[in-house]
């Protein structure tokens, strides 16, 4: 099935050809939006919901988007230095005293949010259940020495992204990422993206589906560097089986764990590409939004083994700022032309054994509606 559903502007006929393609060729279900101006300008979806293609990817469908999921946890640390109430140049002990330990007292906030703060791993977890005990794993990273000297070197850090933030806004706020996303972000917007997802949302997630010739215990890895190796890592893996697992769903781990479509995701977003506000509603001041596009590093990530530009919060790539999920979920926004496209689906594609095109495709075709 290539039926396609939902809003699709006249001049942006392209987002919903190739949509349509994508859905016919490499997608079980998908969504797809366009924000232009703070506005919906794409808001379509199509495909299954379900790996055997039975049950219709309907319009309020959910799903995992792994770490696209750090666009929003991002957003909330801007949110709260817009606010006056988090300095992205201050030391992180300013606000969470214990991180001072092993040599991180000048390590800055926004070392954190650049993945420059040289805390690319967790210490201590042993199994994915682990990292559901929140108290535990934000003592370890405060315990933990860096591995480089903070801003000297970039690291992507999968994982403790999240929860450094998130005990950042919990020492500001005295609430989780996830509860302050909820009340802060999605209430006022009316985003239907969940850090933390409730029971009675269950009936409406897609669960993710393993790329192809693999199976549910297909497990994130660290890439594959020039020289064919990997960066080590010791630490648990996660499978596609936690990811689509109840107590992952219950669980707040802001880096990865996030639960939307594509419309939530471009909605929220597309507030930093218009300068604060959408559909009528302004979150940050203009000026709030410029760390967001603001290259704060730029050269060889240790840990993606590829050359990067990070921003604060965010990955820089030309004009745009945003970031993908493990599997093919993905955000870009665009702060000259207002714009900001999504793309989220179900079915994985293991960028290793196979080209994964399909959100860039749609990025390509926005674009062409521009002109």
């Amino acid at each position: 099935m290539t039926d396609v559903k939902g809003l699709c502007e006249p001049r942006f006929a392209a987002v919903g050809a190739a949509f349509a393609a994508s859905l016919g060729k490499d997608d079980v279900g998908a969504s797809v939006a366009v924000y232009l101006d703070g506005e919906p300008v794409v808001d379509i979806w199509g495909g299954y919901a379900d790996a055997d293609r039975t049950v219709a990817w309907q319009r309020d469908t959910l799903t995992g988007v792994n770490s696209t999921t750090k666009n929003m946890t991002a957003l909330c640390a801007l949110l709260l230095a817009d606010q006056g109430r988090l300095d992205l140049s201050a030391p992180v002990a300013a606000y969470w005293p214990e991180f001072a330990a092993a040599g991180k007292e000048g390590l800055l906030v926004r070392h954190v949010l650049s993945h420059t703060a040289g805390l690319p791993d967790i210490p201590g977890p042993t199994a994915v259940e682990d990292f559901y005990d929140w108290r535990t794993v934000t003592a370890g990273l405060a315990a933990q020495a860096p591995e480089w000297e903070p801003g000297t070197a970039a690291g992507y850090h999968a994982l403790s992204f999240g929860f450094l933030i998130g005990e950042l806004v919990r020492r500001i706020t005295g609430r989780s990422l996830g509860d302050f996303f909820a009340e802060e972000v999605a209430k006022p917007l009316g985003a239907d993206f969940h850090i933390g997802l409730s029971p009675d949302d269950d009936h409406r997630v897609a669960p993710l589906i393993p790329p192809p010739s693999t199976t549910d215990e297909y497990a994130a890895g660290a890439p594959t560097g020039p020289d064919g190796t990997r960066r080590e890592y010791t630490g648990p893996v996660v499978r596609v089986r936690d990811a689509n697992s109840v107590a992952w769903r219950r669980a707040q781990i802001p880096a990865v764990n996030g639960f939307g479509n594509a419309r939530s995701v471009a909605l929220v977003q597309s507030v930093l590409a218009n300068r604060g506000s959408a559909g009528g509603v302004r979150l940050l001041s203009p000026e709030g939004c410029e760390p967001a596009w603001q290259e704060v590093f730029r050269g060889e990530d240790r840990v993606l083994r590829t050359p990067m530009s990070w921003t604060v919060g965010f990955g820089k790539f030309g004009n745009t700022f945003g970031w993908g999920g493990w599997g093919g979920s993905l955000v870009a926004s665009d702060p000259d032309s207002r714009m900001t496209v999504a793309y989220v689906m179900n079915q994985m594609i293991d960028r290793e054994q196979q080209e994964d095109s399909r959100g860039m495709e749609i990025i390509m075709a926005a674009y062409s509606g521009l002109r």
